[in-house]
């Protein structure tokens, strides 16, 4: 007769099978750490209760991006230890990113919301929300440096790697290909990259980006030092027409291009610098709406501008933004230019071109009716240009640029502040200086180039001067004035200074006379004194009226109280503006 068992056949199995479990369990020998307080096991008995764990286990789930990552269901820091499981908030900040856009406040009515301030964090134990809080806020280095801590804090940064969307990186001098690659890798989502180059970039770097990251949108690539961008104008084509999610590409150290044809319907932005003697430059681009095109300052270049010209108007019709800083630029360039008439232009800059004189701006007058900064700067336009602008856009200009410009004078830039009610951006660096003066930072008094200058507006708030070394006397009655710029202004003298700011907050004083910022410091201090009044009112005894009170009368003196320590009576002076010299 065979025994029976003393416990049914069901239960049987499920003893047996939560052995096995307990067994394989003992076989990866767990944590030599209390998972309550954190002390090590041996010889501890912790006094904290049991935590609950959950009965049924959460299978984890893929993250793209920070929010699917935050709303998780799985704790983040689940095997630091044995804390049950909470659902943590949404809309966190992007991770890996380092800007400081504000947080959208939003309410949330579910009752299992983590809240940092209610959370009680114990020792030994991490909050999934607090830890997610601190890892965000690391570099891409101390973030791969934290993963190295343990299991909990690994699998935090797998995910935190998984949710970032930005990622900004310096490549060392001597790093490698796979350093790039490794870090990218670990961000599928990713869609704005920066990298800051102190190496050499090639194809292979750039087909390692279009491999890893396929959800690119904004790609951002500077140089620094002894680095060189050996990326051709076909290498640059194709990574372009592959990824068609692109809207926005700026590269420096571009001077090995050679030529190139850019097809893309999603690119919205294009930045190139330091070109030089491209053969061709052809932009298939019908959305692009932001144009930057800065070439190499030599003579020897032989990029055809008015060709460029003639086929943006034909494929780029949108263009809102152009800008294009070369020496060639010409009289003809700006006839091509307005032949073209971009309907939604509002943003002109022409850079560099000595050959641009007052017949380009009348040209540009004509066609472009509606633009909001122009700059001029390095060209020959005189006060009769100036004119013609304050004539067409006085109702639109907001931003003026016309830094070295020699023939412009003090009376053309005073004419156009006046005639320019908008305007809340001026540049006149290097207009009013002496033409005898190799170094405008040498004091110089020649006859004839000593000149005064009168500003009053209602509107601007920066004003650049920067090298207007003839510039003997300034009188400024600008209320919005926030930024001046008076570097090597050797010839300023602080008698003939006035200045009438009192929201004046940077001045830029390099070069100057030392009597000169010391006279700043005194009016911008009288000016912020005069625009807060902190005198008290006070009624008469018959209270008929109001009369301002004297501040012997209101003052609060505090020195005979022995509970008022004597460091708080001292009155901390707050400095308004700060001057740089």
């Amino acid at each position: 007769m065979q025994p029976q068992p003393h416990i049914p056949p069901a239960t049987a199995n499920a003893a047996i099978s939560a052995a096995l479990k307990s067994q394989r369990a003992r076989k990866n020998r767990g944590s030599y750490s209390c998972g309550r307080c954190g002390q090590p096991k041996k010889g501890h008995v912790c006094h904290l209760p049991p935590l609950d764990v959950p009965s049924t286990p959460i299978a984890p789930e893929p993250v793209t991006s920070v929010s699917a990552a935050a709303s998780s269901t799985r704790s983040a820091v689940v095997s630091l230890s044995s804390a049950p499981l909470r659902q943590s908030f949404t809309n966190l900040r992007r991770a890996l990113s380092f800007d400081d856009d504000a947080r959208d406040d939003e309410t949330h009515d579910d009752p299992t919301d983590l809240s940092l301030d209610t959370e009680i964090v114990q020792p030994g134990r991490f909050h999934a929300a607090a830890l997610w809080e601190v890892l965000k806020r690391l570099p891409p280095s101390g973030l791969l440096m934290a993963a190295r801590v343990c299991r909990g804090w690994r699998e935090t940064a797998r995910k935190m790697w998984k949710a970032a969307e930005e990622l900004k990186i310096r490549v060392p001098k001597r790093a490698q290909i796979g350093y790039v690659g490794s870090l990218l890798q670990k961000c599928p989502g990713l869609v704005t990259l920066t990298l800051k180059l102190e190496s050499d970039f090639d194809a292979t770097t750039l087909a390692c980006i279009a491999f890893s990251c396929p959800n690119l949108e904004v790609l951002e690539i500077s140089t620094c030092g002894e680095a060189v961008n050996r990326i051709s104008g076909d290498e640059l084509g194709r990574f372009v027409s592959n990824k068609r999610g692109l809207t926005s590409l700026k590269m420096e150290g571009c001077s090995n291009l050679g030529g190139f044809a850019l097809t893309s319907s999603s690119l919205s932005t294009l930045w190139l610098a330091d070109l030089h003697s491209l053969s061709k430059m052809i932009f298939n681009c019908p959305n692009l709406i932001e144009l930057s095109l800065e070439f190499s300052r030599q003579e020897d270049d032989s990029t055809d501008l008015v060709t460029m010209v003639d086929g943006l108007g034909r494929t780029c019709t949108r263009l809102q933004n152009i800008h294009i800083a070369s020496m060639k630029l010409s009289h003809t360039v700006v006839l091509a230019l307005t032949a073209v008439n971009f309907r939604c232009l509002r943003m002109l800059s022409l850079v560099l071109g000595i050959d641009i004189t007052d017949a380009s701006v009348a040209a540009i007058s004509s066609s472009y009716t509606n633009l909001e900064l122009l700059d001029l700067s390095g060209s020959s336009i005189t006060d009769t240009g100036l004119g013609m602008i304050c004539d067409v856009l006085p109702d639109t200009l907001s931003k003026l640029l016309v830094a070295l410009c020699p023939n412009i004078t003090s009376s053309g830039i005073q004419f156009a502040t006046a005639q320019l009610p908008l305007l809340e951006l001026m540049d006149c660096g290097m207009t009013v200086s002496d033409p005898n003066s190799d170094n405008p930072s040498t004091l110089q008094k020649t006859s004839g180039y000593n000149q005064k200058m009168f500003i009053k507006h209602k509107r601007l708030k920066k004003l650049s001067l920067w090298g207007c070394s003839s510039l003997d006397a300034l009188f400024l009655n600008c209320p919005e004035l926030k930024d001046l710029n008076l570097n090597l202004c050797s010839n300023l003298q602080p008698e003939s200074l006035v200045i009438q700011c009192p929201k004046l907050e940077l001045v830029y004083a390099s070069g100057c006379q030392n009597l000169l910022t010391v006279a700043i410091r005194k009016q911008v201090a009288e000016n912020s004194a005069a625009g807060e009044n902190h005198m008290l009112r006070k009624r008469l005894a018959d209270g008929s009226k109001r009369i301002q009170a004297l501040p012997s009368l209101y003052q609060e003196t505090r020195e005979e109280d022995e509970n008022y320590p004597a460091k708080k009576r001292r009155k901390i002076e707050r400095e308004v503006c700060t001057i740089i010299h």
